[in-house]
């Protein structure tokens, strides 16, 4: 006979998840669970403010370093800009290192000025006075070419300039200031490490910085604060920014011959000398991988902003709210992985996935054109770190005291293979009560109460404890939990504390094995024992409260429920209608097996539902069963002529009791009703 399966329903996720989290609070305890979320709301901290922590912050810039380093862009020598410097051999020459010439300077900027330049910067400090000022000054009031002079103050350049300094300057600059000649901010940061990575702020007490105020203004970088885009020469030979001496410019007679250097450019100028005004950038912190120079001069640092702002190169930036998700979600990872039960080689495809993503992920974005000076990569993987140990710890806390209870409990009602499954994850073993729908069967053994006062007490003890074993040894076997023996009956269910998908099938098979039991041991009794009754069994599928009851002395993991009532009922049944094994319609359509012959619709003692019932017979044929579902099925219809008809034709199975009894109880209901138990 075909059943259908009817839908189960389950606990849902969020009362799981609640009890999860009730179980854990309760084992682990209030201290340890405040110092877990500390450590918890520290890694989120590290895996967002790494940059800028102490050590970290090394860490991270050394890293960004290695990204900014390879995949800096190769470029040809860019036309636009022009160094014009002050050499060791120009101070050779004239005899004077600090302050710089100031003759050569002023024949340098009146002959670039008539070479067309589009504008020009100075990186040099006026901070002292000299015999040839008058002349300087004199030379800066006559230009032609927007011209930017160096300012700093000593506020935010305390090292650079002094105070007396900065008063000379300042009075140097407003001799000099026109509409063509102003001051500008030669301001660079580096970070604690000293290398200069990021383009300087703004403050509101310095003018406009160099680089900006000689470029057409660029509302993108008005207040641009990330990385400086240095970029390498596509060969040593040929610099990104081309540079040339001074010396050059000052001379009328050598200044003709690179004018065509000077015009439609912007021209820098500055000191190149050695041990003086030299920067670490990305680039050189590593050895510049194509110049192999160790140092940058301060005025190629301008001069390689001044490309990336010419040539609009501001690299994507992340949202401050995308860097919190990336630490919270790295912090998560790392508790996952720390309480994972998955297999050691998920686990490890795991691991090397996570450990992928803290390397390449960081190079990949950098590729992409992303700021990654302020990416807190390495502080992502010691977030993920920090969260795997403490969220690691405490789970061991509660493996631990998990793992007490459920070994000094499982060997006493639950196969190995349940118990080997809950020793892996203890949680399993639930500690309270908890509803969950289960295969439940009851066994009991005919006439044995009257059999125990016709033999002696150590006979009884003897047969009893013969028969529990065989029937224990089939519920475990068949992967039951074996709840508890009454007398001489046993109560076992499938489906908890962990449901298969064939528990079903299982309890169908250890019932009707139970009963088989049974008939083995009645014939293999003792001699001189009366004759023993034969074992009924009842199996029903339902919802029940499942879990340990009881106290600190004692703790028993047990079931009940209507549906355990239920299976008793039935097999009490059995007793009534002449059969071995009854099986409700709800168990045995999950069971997934076609043993079943059914037995018509009954209701139960003390129950007003009526319950459709089968009982197993594997050794019947399947064309047997098949009448007898007819049989059963023209009753529930109510057609009298057809029930009839088919006892008729069946009667010679009417001689095996179940079925005899079948046909009587057929025979009573004509009208199809169910046949009520007294």
């Amino acid at each position: 006979m075909a059943l259908k399966p009817e839908t189960a329903s389950a606990p849902t996720s969020r009362d799981e998840v609640g009890r999860s989290a009730g179980r854990l609070i309760r084992q682990l305890g209030l201290v340890r669970l405040l110092a877990t979320l500390g450590f918890l709301i520290f890694a989120i901290a590290v895996a967002r403010f790494s940059p800028a922590m102490p050590l970290l912050g090394d860490a991270e810039h050394a890293m960004y370093d290695m990204r900014a380093a390879n995949f800096a862009k190769k470029v040809d020598q860019d036309p636009r800009i022009l160094m014009v410097v002050y050499t060791d051999d120009t101070l050779i020459d004239t005899g004077q290192r600090s302050p710089v010439d100031r003759t050569i300077l002023a024949n340098a900027l009146t002959n670039i000025d008539r070479m067309g330049a589009k504008s020009i910067g100075i990186d040099i400090l006026f901070d002292q006075p000299q015999d040839d000022d008058e002349a300087l000054k004199a030379a800066f009031r006559s230009m032609q070419t927007p011209t930017h002079v160096a300012y700093a103050s000593n506020e935010t350049n305390t090292e650079a300039i002094q105070f007396r300094q900065q008063e000379f300057l300042e009075s140097f600059l407003k001799d000099i200031t026109t509409d063509k000649t102003v001051p500008t901010s030669i301001r660079l940061i580096t970070d604690a490490d000293g290398v200069a990575r990021r383009w300087p702020d703004q403050p509101r007490n310095l003018p406009p910085i160099m680089v900006r105020a000689m470029t057409p203004p660029n509302a993108a970088f008005a207040d641009y604060r990330g990385a400086i885009r240095f970029r390498l020469p596509l060969s040593s030979d040929r610099p990104v920014i081309n540079k040339l001496p001074i010396d050059l410019f000052a001379d009328p007679a050598s200044a003709e011959f690179v004018a065509g250097e000077v015009k439609g450019k912007h021209v820098l100028i500055g000191g190149d000398f050695v041990d003086f005004d030299k920067f670490d950038t990305p680039l050189t912190r590593i050895g510049d991988v194509v110049t192999g120079e160790s140092q940058m001069i301060g005025l190629e640092v301008h001069a390689h902003m001044m490309s990336q702002l010419l040539d609009n190169d501001q690299p994507l930036s992340f949202p401050a709210w995308s860097l919190w998700v990336i630490a919270i979600l790295v912090v998560l990872a790392g508790c996952a992985t720390a309480i994972s039960q998955a297999r050691a080689w998920i686990m490890g495809m795991l691991l090397g996935a996570q450990i992928l993503f803290f390397i390449t992920v960081p190079f990949i974005l950098q590729y992409q054109g992303f700021d990654t000076l302020n990416l807190p990569s390495f502080g992502w993987a010691m977030g993920w770190l920090l969260a795997y140990t403490s969220v690691g710890a405490a789970a061991r806390v509660v493996g631990s005291k998990q793992r007490a209870f459920a070994q000094n409990a499982l060997g006493k009602y639950l196969p190995r293979s349940v118990a080997a499954e809950i020793l892996k994850d203890p949680d399993k073993l639930a500690l309270h009560g908890e509803k969950r729908e289960i295969f439940c069967v009851f066994t009991d053994l005919e006439g044995f109460t009257k059999l125990t006062h016709a033999i002696e007490p150590e006979m009884v003890a003897l047969l009893l404890n013969n028969y529990l074993d065989r029937l224990a040894d089939v519920v475990l076997q068949y992967g039951g939990t074996l709840d508890k023996f009454v007398g001489d009956a046993v109560v076992a269910f499938w489906g908890a504390p962990i449901s298969f998908p064939d528990d079903g099938e299982r309890a169908v098979r250890a019932a009707w094995a139970m009963y088989e039991a049974g008939e083995e041991f009645r014939r293999n009794a003792p001699e001189g024992v009366p004759p023993i009754g034969r074992t009924r069994v009842g199996v029903h599928f339902g919802e029940a409260i499942v879990g340990n009851f009881g106290g600190e002395g004692r703790i028993q993991y047990t079931a009940f429920g209507d549906s355990m009532n239920t299976a008793a009922r039935l097999e009490a049944a059995n007793k009534n209608l002449d059969t071995r094994v009854l099986v409700s319609r709800e168990a045995a359509e999950r069971s997934g097996l076609d043993w079943f012959r059914p037995m018509g619709r009954i209701v139960l003692r003390g129950r007003a539902k009526p319950v459709d019932i089968f009982e197993p017979a594997p050794d019947m044929p399947v064309s047997e069963r098949t009448r007898i579902g007819e049989l059963v099925a023209a009753h529930a219809a109510g057609d009298l002529d057809a029930v009839v008809h088919l006892t008729t034709q069946l009667q010679a199975m009417g001689q095996e009791e179940a079925i005899a009894n079948l046909f009587k109880r057929l025979g009573q209901t004509q009208k199809g009703e169910s046949y009520v138990l007294g």
